[in-house]
């Protein structure tokens, strides 16, 4: 680390959500001179450069990106190419729910080990429930659950919904019969994360492959003063997919033992998010997210590019909810 860098990161970024603070963690223990920082910033990919107050129909209360340019980004410059004074942290985060700025050390803020349980009424909470129960939806390849509303056409790049659609509202599928959905009660106080979310789900499916979405929402309440289109909005703080056959490997597919309930440990992206009093918390768990992600035959295949019609079954899926030792995501609360 002798190079003074850089690294900027989009919170909902559409084409590369992993990569700048894989970076980071990699380079950070190398970085002994202090030379090594890190930008956090509510946008889709590239926003930083734009005009950025909204992200879809989000709204920032102010420009973040001329923000950052104007305080992040043109002072590190000038200080590395000019020798000007510089103050800028370490981390420049940006807080999304609070809307603010952070000047932070380090980054992440906190580990994910508080867990949140899924229980068998569907409801959320910070306690496991005394009941146990597995609750199923059948995934049907034929009626894949869709990442955004159809008809999803872009026309020109104005109208081109792939930037933003990682704000999009859940709404949509969440009353699919094939999406299982968790909701939290009112917030009486503020929770605020900040790191990364991590998903331990506990499942079963009647095929012998799966996919598994999994979805930490913050629900708005159902009237938002002065901002009418985000009254009962899902906004998505962190969404993922596990396709089941790399269970036991990353670099090796294997079939699913059908009707036996595994346990799936994957991360969701990096969120630094308050949930505010008066919102809810929100777990969506679904089998497939078409056509980001082509369509799990459910069935074992070598390559799934290459899976026949006569591949692609109906599969049962059941998701054990309730105890300790059931479905939770594990989230980086700060206290």
């Amino acid at each position: 680390m002798t190079v003074p860098t850089m690294l900027v990161h989009s919170l909902w970024d559409q084409e590369d959500i992993y990569g700048a603070p894989a970076v980071w963690n990699a380079l950070k223990p190398l970085d002994k001179d202090g030379k090594l920082y890190l930008s956090m910033g509510p946008w889709f990919h590239g926003q930083e450069i734009e005009r950025a107050d909204a992200l879809g129909p989000v709204r920032w209360d102010s420009d973040t990106g001329k923000w950052w340019r104007m305080h992040v980004l043109a002072p590190f410059l000038a200080h590395y190419l000019y020798d000007a004074p510089m103050d800028v942290a370490t981390v420049t985060a940006f807080q999304s729910g609070a809307n603010a700025w952070q000047r932070l050390p380090g980054w992440p803020t906190a580990r994910a080990e508080t867990r949140l349980y899924l229980s068998a009424d569907q409801s959320l909470g910070f306690a496991p429930h005394d009941k146990t129960a597995q609750l199923d939806y059948l995934s049907d390849p034929a009626n894949p659950v869709t990442y955004m509303p159809r008809p999803n056409k872009a026309v020109g790049y104005d109208n081109n919904p792939w930037p933003t659609w990682l704000t999009s509202d859940q709404r949509t599928v969440s009353s699919r019969p094939d999406v299982l959905t968790f909701t939290g009660p009112v917030l009486d106080r503020p929770v605020t994360i900040a790191g990364q979310p991590t998903v331990h789900l506990v499942a079963a499916t009647s095929g012998t492959d799966s996919d598994w979405v999994v979805k930490l929402i913050d629900v708005y309440p159902d009237e938002v003063p002065g901002d009418k289109a985000m009254g009962g909005y899902e906004l998505a703080v962190g969404m993922d997919i596990f396709r089941g056959r790399y269970r036991e490997s990353l670099s090796q597919a294997r079939p699913i033992t059908p009707n036996m309930a595994l346990t799936y440990d994957f991360a969701l992206p990096p969120a630094n998010h308050v949930f505010l009093p008066g919102h809810r918390i929100m777990v969506q768990i679904q089998s497939s997210w078409f056509p980001l992600y082509d369509r799990n035959p459910q069935t074992f295949v070598p390559s799934i590019i290459d899976a026949k019609p006569g591949d692609f079954v109906r599969a049962t899926q059941k998701i054990s909810v309730g105890g300790a030792d059931g479905t939770y995501i594990n989230l980086p609360v700060v206290n």
